[in-house]
């Protein structure tokens, strides 16, 4: 087994960061600022990750041979995304120290059991295991239409998704989800969606940033509001469900919980990732410590930073086209402009974010 260090790793070492998008670009432009390096793992040779790390390694994430060099020439192992093969991350954690463990992508990535998980600690949406279209009809019956199927494992921004309408022809939706094993969640009478981001390290330290508020379009995330304007105790009630998961995982590093507000006042958890979150890209400008530092400093077993806002903030992503506005934005003083070196800028890809900043309590409405 690979020792499980409790000593701080000092400047100069590396980071392994499985996954090459922009969250691990982010993360190692972080590590970078504090003095380590990153090594990233990733099967595409130009991603944004690679592009500012001190090293690469290019291969698939199941390549037993890649991982086992990738361990033993790093100091830390960490991930940017939740969709690592889980027997590769458990491999990881034989041959290096890995931060979250392994068991937090293994709930994480699979729906069903994300879920179940969740349940033992906070309330979710109603939901139906499915694996045919009979199932998928006798699930609608019992939690009721409109509702939505998504695959078990490895969607996202939308994707493994079909709207059960009350009028659904199941045995074409079934077909349309295109997995063996999916769930089916219950609509919600939604006032806002939410999210929290809690850092724990190694110590038993913890740093929580506060509740935000995201909108979606086309299931994708489109803007961030921090902080959300929430009812009296909402905002308490979603930072406590936050820390209590994360503590429940055990969890070294970074947590993002996504949650549902009902018109009638109560939280219930969407789901959950333990990574850097898009929903965080905010605190890059409006935080005394971005989420991407705090996760190098939590797996690295440093101080956690402090998690004060000197400014309230709105994120938008850049999706698509969208970047070609680049150059008006950079022209703005208001807009602090984040692009993530992606050379093609196609339909729903994300390709960078623009923060800006409102003095605290002044947040534009809309």
């Amino acid at each position: 087994m690979a020792p499980r260090s409790v000593h701080p790793l000092p400047p100069g070492s590396t980071i392994g960061i499985m996954g090459g998008g922009q969250l691990g670009r982010m993360t190692a432009l972080a590590a970078a600022r504090l003095g380590y390096r990153c090594h990233i793992f990733t099967p595409e040779s130009d991603s944004p990750g690679v592009q500012v790390s001190a090293a690469a390694t290019i291969a698939d994430y199941q390549d037993r041979a890649a991982l086992q060099s990738f361990a033993e020439a790093v100091d830390v192992v960490t991930f940017e995304f939740e969709n690592v093969p889980a027997e590769s991350a458990a491999f990881l954690a034989e041959h290096a120290l890995v931060r979250p463990g392994p068991q937090c992508l293994a709930i994480a990535q699979d729906r069903l059991k994300e879920k179940e998980f969740i349940n033992k600690t906070a309330p979710t949406t109603p939901y139906r295991r499915v694996t045919s279209a009979e199932d998928l009809a006798k699930a609608a019956d019992e939690i009721g239409r409109p509702a939505v199927l998504k695959t078990s494992r490895m969607g996202y921004d939308g994707k493994g998704q079909v709207l059960i309408a009350p009028d659904c022809d199941y045995a074409a939706a079934w077909a349309e989800m295109g997995a063996e094993i999916g769930i089916l969640e219950a609509f919600v009478d939604l006032d806002c969606e939410i999210s929290v981001i809690t850092v724990r390290s190694p110590h038993g330290g913890w740093a929580t940033y506060p509740a935000v508020e995201n909108r979606h379009v086309n299931h994708i995330l489109d803007t961030t509001m921090a902080p959300a304007r929430l009812a009296d105790g909402l905002a308490d009630q979603a930072v406590a469900i936050a820390h209590d998961l994360a503590a429940a995982l055990d969890l070294v590093g970074l947590l993002a919980v996504e949650m549902f507000v009902t018109r009638d006042g109560r939280v219930l958890v969407n789901e959950m990732a333990p990574r850097p979150h898009n929903s965080g890209h905010w605190t890059m400008d409006a935080c005394a410590t971005s989420q991407f530092e705090q996760l190098v400093r939590a797996v690295c077993g440093l101080p956690l930073g402090s998690v004060d806002c000197h400014h309230d903030a709105v994120m938008k992503n850049l999706i698509g086209d969208a970047v070609n506005g680049w150059p008006d934005l950079l022209a703005d003083p208001g807009a602090r402009l984040h692009l993530y070196g992606k050379a093609e800028a196609r339909p729903g890809r994300k390709m960078g974010h623009v923060n800006r900043l409102y003095p605290k309590g002044q947040l534009p409405n809309g």
